[in-house]
């Protein structure tokens, strides 16, 4: 049963590893083409954010294998694979809860590690990319990492979920990671404008937390900013 559970442990990391190199190369590759020379002075920088993403992968990814494991030999978990298990509309309806489940927790972690105390020891590995980068998602100091390595493996065993709305939720988790930390806007200006924009999170966002660290903590949506007064919007010229 160990070896087994060791196995599963580092086969998902050896995927959360992939996923990170790949989608972070992919939008690294997009950032190339759409700002030549972005990256240019930034080398040792995003060979650091590799780095510390690389050990953040291992910390999500142990967890995840544990989790993975307890689901397929011993039926721990609330994933489940028929698609008349629950009502249609659940479908749609879980992913989102995991959304917001893990947004609140980020949020609110988040601002704790804005105290100096807490910020020196947690934060600063992840406020060390100026810019941050495509390859700064996961960039994070391991007590950091561990903050957010538990939600969905918590998640899976609260909340029932269809096993392709989980990975729905891991590519939204990534794709979103990625493309707030590329240091520029790469969605049009009516949309980032727009009355959803003014509830989801995108690079112009995160970048002025980036830029100003008191304000916008949140992960994927703004009610949390919006309800704390630590939301700052954009202009409309941003």
């Amino acid at each position: 049963m160990l070896t087994a559970i060791i196995l599963s442990a580092v086969t998902m990391t050896g995927i959360v590893a992939l996923r990170y190199l790949v989608t972070s190369g992919a939008f690294a590759w997009v950032t190339a083409r759409r700002r030549p020379g972005y990256h240019h002075p930034l080398g040792a920088q995003i060979r650091r954010e590799i780095g510390w993403s690389l050990a953040s992968a291992a910390i999500y990814g142990i967890p995840a294998g544990i989790v993975a494991w307890g689901w397929q030999e011993r039926g721990w978990t609330r994933i489940y694979t028929g698609w008349n298990d629950y009502p249609v509309w659940y479908l749609a309806l879980a992913p989102l809860l995991y959304l917001l489940v893990h947004d609140t927790w980020f949020y609110w972690t988040h601002r704790l590690m804005h105290r100096p105390s807490w910020f020196r020891v947690m934060h600063k590995v992840h406020h060390d990319s100026r810019p941050p980068t495509a390859w700064a998602a996961m960039s994070f100091h391991p007590t950091e990492a561990l903050t957010g390595a538990f939600v969905i493996p918590v998640l899976v065993f609260v909340i029932p979920i269809h096993v392709a709305m989980l990975g729905l939720v891991l590519a939204v988790m990534t794709i979103m990671g990625v493309t707030n930390h590329m240091g520029w806007e790469m969605f049009p200006r009516w949309l980032v404008h727009s009355r959803l924009g003014a509830w989801v999170i995108t690079a112009s966002h995160h970048q002025r937390h980036h830029e100003r660290y008191q304000c916008n903590y949140g992960l994927y949506f703004r009610h949390w900013d919006r309800w704390c007064g630590t939301d700052e919007g954009l202009s409309k010229n941003a």
